[in-house]
């Protein structure tokens, strides 16, 4: 039932009707529905302290306007919401106020959903998620064991940032400037044992895929050059002094290989302690300690000078036997290649600096053209300086010369053609309590063994393990009948100064005996159960990063209360995956990227019906500040959602939101623009209501509009849907304005019109359009009743606009009736005020006609 508001009393209608569609869950999704299905998702957010700003209301306003559209167009919509609810900032306010981060991401949720409940989205909140409930990361945990029984995650040792004042490891955000964010202090890299997702296996799967999905351009390439394929060969270089081994380079233009002058590895490699001879042992030192404290961001910037400081060794280049210096350089990565790579200044010009600066040779081993004056020269030509007694280069261009070059590296075993990924593996690992545990527990080898004997299945083909003080450790994973694992109760967040997490200091939780056929666990501190299946572990204090909860959600939408899978197979093949994805081009590498690994994983395992989860991607705007630069707290230019509710509504909002300009743009917030839009909310009211309240004396059921405002309607539905359809809200918002404009200037319009143009407003201003709808004497909710059709016959305009020639030349115009006859036309010539004095006593020779265009009179 309305309310009794006499005037647009927003603050009364809006949480009316936000009350009504929560009672009668106007938005539920169907699992069993006989309709069409369609699938519309946001990137959920992050809750966190500050609540919602004005920049999430942009996107989710879009989705639901879609989700209300296909509605009225008779689908069965899906469209959830949840929370990205583990991270960070809960965990630093938890180490400040000793408040547990569950606490403060309670209250944070709390707010946004109130703000967003606010805002009147049509959000199915029965299949509202988080990712800190153990019910929701039980399957995060199980999508982890089904990766690590796949041989997809390992350990390894990966440098983290390390603050030896604060005896802590720092995330990426907590360092600036190469200091802490807290106090100040100096950090620097340190290796540290991390749990490592294999992502690379995937690499070409992750290429491939982008080829069949709907996304942005920019995104695509974003991640093909994120996995950064690159076709080469692999070669090895013998060490002038052979009892040190080989150094294996890969390169993508072995052609080169003549021109080659100086290698660098990096400080990281196990060869650079091996090489560094003894006169170079303290440049060296000084310079891997200077790049430990630098990130790999830092150390490959294309803009900054490359530095590197030689080794004091040698190697053999296999093509030549010349004698090429090794020096060791932060710009090369242990991650990507080989960490090692060969420098051939001739082709390029870093190379060449670097060279000019250290005074190493420099040979061209590509032709320049005559009219070439640079210094290093990178495009195609003639290879030169490059033969050798078996092999020769010499004339041929790149493409021929790689193949010639590998051809004879592989026969002379020196080298083989390879291809190698930019991407890494992906460090999964925090040293965080805020994070799901790691179902996993560490046991030695003969427990493993004796273990492994029962559970083959579970396990992974080779075993993971790690050495600590001479002893191995296996890890062994829980039953799946012991999800979820919890996070257990800590006396202090505060790291525990090893470098692990707090769980560390937790030992009843951290040293068990644990019964590997149940999963069951208690403390190491009390005797051991009778049994054989009993064994002593120690559990993972690492915790997976805030990425893991947001690679599956949308899954879980799908079935969010199944106790038994993270959704049922039926319903996965009926959902399938989002029809549309809508979130901030911030996010178009990692999370994307991550949560597409996960899905192909799934897709391999027979879990999912589809290879890829996201096959249409949109990425909205940012709105900008007031004064034009990215909102933030400091710059005081930060707008919040409730303010504008409490000035001018959320249907207001929700219009203005969309009204601002493309929603694919970068924007600025202007409240001045946002008057405009409240007045044309509120002359719909008044076109609809009179000053009693009562329904306004204009609207009739036996009215009839102009032909021209007719035409306007129907036009008005077919755009409306259109640009629904294309995401062009702001150009749809106008074309309602346009609308109501038009049946002002009628001197009555037909009630049926005024429906037709509520359901159109509907999905922007949703409050506003119930309100009126049941004011008109509708009883069922405007949600429910379907979508406006348009008559083509009626798009089509009755008269046109006839040009008036007279020999070629125009000389008036009129408006006709459509498929006026040529005699008809040429008496309306002769009758024009301004093309007569052009005919007047002049033979008409014969006329030349357009239909419906132009009508020529040659006198």
């Amino acid at each position: 039932m309305a309310t009794n508001c006499k005037e647009y009393e927003f603050l009364k209608i809006e949480p009316h009707w936000q009350s009504f569609w929560e009672k009668n869950k106007t938005f539920r999704a169907e699992d069993d529905s006989p309709l069409p299905k369609y699938y519309v998702l946001d990137m959920f957010p992050y809750p966190s302290g500050t609540g919602l700003h004005i920049g999430h209301p942009e996107g989710y306003t879009a989705t639901d306007i879609l989700a209300r559209y296909k509605r009225a167009r008779g689908f069965n919509v899906l469209h959830p919401i949840g929370w990205d609810a583990f991270g960070l900032p809960a965990e630093q306010h938890a180490v400040k106020t000793g408040t547990h981060p569950a606490a403060n991401t309670r209250n944070n949720i709390a707010n946004f959903r109130r703000q967003i409940k606010a805002l009147g989205f049509s959000y199915d909140w029965d299949r509202e998620i988080e990712t800190t409930d153990p019910q929701y990361f039980r399957w995060t945990q199980w999508i982890f064991l089904q990766l690590f029984k796949k041989g997809l995650a390992y350990v390894d040792e990966r440098p983290v940032w390390w603050c030896p004042e604060l005896r802590t490891v720092l995330a990426n955000e907590e360092v600036i400037d190469g200091k802490s964010e807290v106090g100040g202090f100096p950090v620097e890299r340190r290796n540290l044992r991390q749990w490592v997702l294999r992502i690379t296996a995937y690499a070409e799967q992750l290429l491939d895929g982008l080829k069949g999905v709907d996304w942005p351009d920019s995104t695509k390439r974003m991640q093909e050059a994120w996995i950064g394929r690159s076709e080469g060969a692999e070669v090895l270089f013998k060490l002038e002094n052979p009892s040190l081994g080989d150094l294996r380079i890969f390169t993508t233009r072995p052609d080169t290989l003549f021109g080659c002058t100086y290698m660098v590895v990096a400080p990281e490699h196990p060869l650079t302690p091996v090489i560094t001879t003894p006169e170079q042992q303290a440049a060296v030192e000084s310079y891997k300690k200077k790049a430990a404290s630098k990130s790999d961001l830092e150390r490959t910037d294309l803009a900054k000078e490359k530095t590197g400081v030689f080794s004091g060794s040698y190697a053999i280049n296999p093509v030549n036997g010349a004698r090429i210096p090794i020096w060791i350089g932060d710009y090369v990565l242990m991650g990507y290649g080989t960490g090692a790579i060969m420098a051939v200044p001739g082709e390029d010009q870093r190379d060449w600096d670097f060279a000019r600066a250290h005074n190493l040779p420099i040979v061209r081993t590509v032709q320049p053209p005559a009219e070439f004056h640079g210094e290093a020269f990178v495009e195609d030509g003639p290879a030169i300086n490059s033969a050798n007694a078996e092999v020769s280069l010499n004339g041929l261009y790149i493409a021929a010369a790689k193949e010639t070059i590998i051809g004879w590296l592989e026969r002379n075993r020196l080298g083989e053609r390879k291809i190698h990924y930019k991407l890494r593996d992906w460090l999964f690992s925090r040293q965080r309590y805020w994070g799901e545990p790691f179902p996993v527990a560490w046991v030695n080898e003969a427990d493993y063994r004796h273990a492994a004997a029962g559970r083959v299945t579970d396990l992974p083909p080779t075993p993971v393990t790690f050495s600590q003080d001479g002893i191995a450790y296996y890890a062994l994973p829980l039953p799946e009948g012991a999800l979820p694992l919890e996070l257990p109760p800590v006396q202090s967040y505060l790291p525990s100064g090893t470098g692990e997490s707090p769980l560390a200091n937790v030992t009843d939780w951290l040293e068990i005996w644990l019964n590997f056929e149940t999963g069951a666990a208690v403390p190491a501190s009390q005797a051991r159960p009778a049994g054989a299946a009993w064994i002593r572990a120690r559990r993972e204090t690492n915790t997976m990063p805030q990425w893991a909860g947001s690679c599956w959600y949308y899954l879980r939408y799908i079935d969010p209360k199944n106790p038994d899978a993270f959704a049922n197979r039926q319903l996965i093949d009926y959902w399938g995956v989002p029809d549309l994805y809508v979130g901030g081009a911030e996010h178009a590498v990692l999370h994307l990227l991550y949560a597409r690994f996960w899905h192909k994983v799934l897709f391999d395992l027979g879990k999912v019906p589809h290879s890829e989860p996201f096959t249409k991607l949109f990425h909205q705007g940012i709105i900008l500040g007031e004064d034009g630069d990215k909102m933030s707290k400091s710059r005081g230019n930060v707008v919040n959602p409730d303010s504008v509710i409490a000035e001018y509504g959320a249907d207001t909002l929700r219009l203005y939101l969309m009204f601002l300009g493309p929603l694919e743009a970068m924007k600025p917030w202007n409240p001045r623009g946002i008057e405009g839009v409240h007045r044309f909310l509120g002359k719909v009211w008044r076109e609809c209501l009179d000053k009693e309240g009562a329904v306004n004396a204009r609207l009739s059921a036996n009215a009839e509009l102009s032909a021209g405002a007719e035409k306007l309607r129907h036009e008005t539905i077919k755009k409306v849907g259109e640009d629904i359809e294309g995401m062009r809200f702001n150009t749809a918002i106008s074309q309602l304005m346009i609308l109501i404009n038009a049946f002002q200037k009628e001197p009555a319009v037909p009630r049926a019109a005024m429906l037709d143009f509520l359901r159109l407003l509907g999905p922007f201003a949703p409050h506003l359009a119930e309100e009126l709808w049941e004011r008109l004497g509708e009883r069922q909710s405007i949600s429910e009743c379907g979508w406006p059709n348009y008559d083509q016959a009626k798009l089509v305009s009755q008269q046109v606009k006839i040009v008036f020639q007279v020999n070629g030349k125009y000389r008036g115009d009129a408006s006709v009736p459509v498929d006026c006859s040529e005699a008809e036309l040429t008496k309306l010539a002769y009758a024009h005020p301004r093309v007569a004095p052009h005919l007047a006593n002049k033979p008409l020779k014969r006329t030349i006609l357009v239909p419906n265009r132009i009508i020529n009179l040659l006198v």
